[in-house]
């Protein structure tokens, strides 16, 4: 197996795939700028374009070279102009989300990844239910999530803030890590061997790209401190990947105070909501209004939060929503509300012949 590919963290998988196209190199999308990739290739570091067919062939954007993608190039070196990309391998994993607006494009987070950092600061950053949509999306990825707690030094509440983290994150390892005392950064690093790649994600100011700096060991991202408002200032504005001299990769990625739910594994996140849905009287139980609903009386009971069912029910309906563009949403919704008359247009009868009535 070619070392220097591993290193790059192709796969076993990957470096076969790449072996049935001749006459071309493979190599490793670092950063994409307007039009324009890095890519990291056996032989360093060049600049390339998408060939014409990858352009003609795309729906979106999400079938273009994304930072973190195995690619198949015309060349390795950069001495006669940019390579043209030909090929992008099959993605091992994918963390996505749908793109802000109201277009309904899927925005490609990081691809090929092992690991998913998402990252929350014990400050005013703090917020469980945005933790429950990151796991959601991230179980989904292919990657295994871990959730690391970032400015651990800011944390006037520490075990209990720990001890919550472990009750939504079932499944899920946790860290924590401050960039300030350089505590966690050695647990960190035990993801991160030779051929491994992670992801770090989560909202802007939570030290993302300063804990990355730690393991690099250098100052290779810029930074900014926290707003007055405690909300975090956006540095990075590209997705980028650093190879670790210690061993393996990692993927800074720009801060996400929204994340729209493209595709979710809200079994894994809820494995607890889901086991008791088992329970309940009713196989399509809603949690909402039936009776001798198990959830419900979970609630009342103690044993998880309100604000954690809704927050499932929430993402439930989202996700029932996928794919959908905000025509077809707003029909599936209106034909929701009106699901016990059979439909808006049943409805719409329903409301005629009431006026007809005599009074």
């Amino acid at each position: 197996m070619n070392n220097k590919l591993i290193e790059l963290g192709f796969s076993e998988r990957a470096i076969q795939e790449a072996s049935s196209y001749d006459q071309l190199f493979p190599g490793r999308v670092i950063t994409h700028y307007q039009g324009l990739y890095k890519v990291a290739t056996t032989s360093g570091e060049i600049f390339a374009e998408v060939s014409g067919r990858i352009k003609f062939n795309a729906a979106g954007s999400a079938d273009f070279p994304v930072t973190g993608d195995f690619v198949m190039v015309d060349r390795d070196n950069s001495s006669t102009g940019n390579a043209i990309i030909h090929h992008i391998l099959n993605r091992k994993s994918i963390f996505e989300r749908k793109a802000a607006g109201t277009a309904q494009d899927t925005q490609v987070v990081a691809v090929n990844i092992d690991f998913i950092f998402i990252c929350m600061a014990l400050n005013s950053d703090f917020n469980l239910r945005r933790l429950e949509r990151y796991l959601s999306i991230g179980w989904a990825s292919g990657a295994l999530p871990v959730v690391l707690l970032t400015k651990s030094d800011l944390s006037e509440n520490l075990e209990s803030q720990i001890a919550e983290v472990k009750d939504v994150a079932a499944g899920a390892d946790s860290l924590v890590a401050s960039s300030l005392t350089g505590d966690g950064l050695n647990a960190i690093r035990s993801y991160l061997s030779k051929g491994k790649t992670a992801a770090f994600i989560g909202s802007s100011g939570v030290g993302k790209s300063t804990l990355i700096n730690k393991l690099m060991g250098e100052d290779i991202i810029n930074t900014a401190g926290i707003r007055k408002d405690g909300k975090g200032k956006h540095t990075t504005s590209r997705r980028e990947l650093f190879f670790i001299p210690s061993g393996g990769a990692v993927i800074d990625t720009p801060g996400m105070r929204e994340l729209g739910v493209e595709n979710a594994d809200i079994g894994k996140t809820f494995a607890d909501i889901e086991g008791l849905s088992a329970r309940c009287r009713f196989n399509d139980c809603s949690h909402t209004v039936e009776p001798g609903c198990a959830v419900k009386k979970a609630v009342e009971n103690g044993e998880i939060t309100a604000k954690r069912l809704e927050n499932y029910l929430k993402l439930k309906k989202e996700t029932r929503y996928d794919g959908l563009d905000s025509k077809q949403i707003e029909k599936a919704k209106i034909d929701e509300m009106f699901s016990g008359f059979g439909g808006i247009k049943n409805a719409r009868d329903f409301v005629k012949n009431k006026n007809k009535r005599p009074r």
